[in-house]
């Protein structure tokens, strides 16, 4: 999905994902999020000299989604927070750390939809709810779906989405050296799902 996440009157979105369920109308397939083949990538900005990236590598969750009836699309994201890499150990235990995301008290990030609508072919305004450093926000996200189709082995339904979205990190209570690092946090985060079995 391209998402686009939007702050919705005070809010802002990322880090990781056990979401609510959400009921979709009885056609709508549950595709269950691959992992493997689902990204969540960050971007921060370092002293202001230069941009960071990082990832989450855990990210598991639900969409519920019917192609005859887009507005009853439905995400359920959840991501580990100890599943963060920056490519230096270090720095990773100090991300997981209270300093940033306290990933030993809140292990978990969440995004759970509550409402959709259909801005456009394969475009979405998604409203929900973002759960990060334990703090829920709500927050409106631009959606595309990227594509949709049947495995070449398995021929299983499959369906992708993508999301681009910003989270400011101070109104989750993650204030830890905000100037020198920027409070705004960029996300990419694009999945894969498959029709349930």
């Amino acid at each position: 999905m391209m998402f686009s996440f939007r702050r919705s009157i005070g809010f802002a979105a990322v880090p990781v994902l056990a979401f609510a369920l959400f009921t979709a109308p009885a056609a709508a397939a549950t595709y269950t999020i691959d992992g493997t083949h689902s990204s969540a990538i960050f971007k921060i900005q370092h002293f202001g000299v230069s941009n960071f990236y990082g990832a989450f590598s855990a990210l598991s969750g639900t969409i519920e989604y019917d192609a005859a009836n887009p507005e009853g699309l439905s995400i359920q994201v959840s991501i580990a927070a100890d599943s963060v890499t920056t490519r230096a150990e270090n720095r990773d235990n100090h991300v997981k750390s209270p300093d940033f995301l306290n990933a030993a008290e809140f292990p978990t990030i969440t995004f759970e939809s509550t409402g959709v609508s259909q801005t456009g072919d394969g475009q979405y305004e998604v409203t929900g709810n973002l759960t990060l450093h334990g703090v829920t926000r709500e927050m409106t996200v631009t959606a595309e779906r990227v594509g949709e189709g049947a495995h070449p082995r398995s021929g299983k339904e499959l369906v992708g989405f993508e999301s681009h979205f910003t989270v400011d990190r101070t109104e989750h209570d993650m204030g830890f050296m905000a100037g020198p690092l920027s409070a705004e946090i960029d996300f990419i985060l694009s999945l894969e799902a498959g029709a349930a079995d």
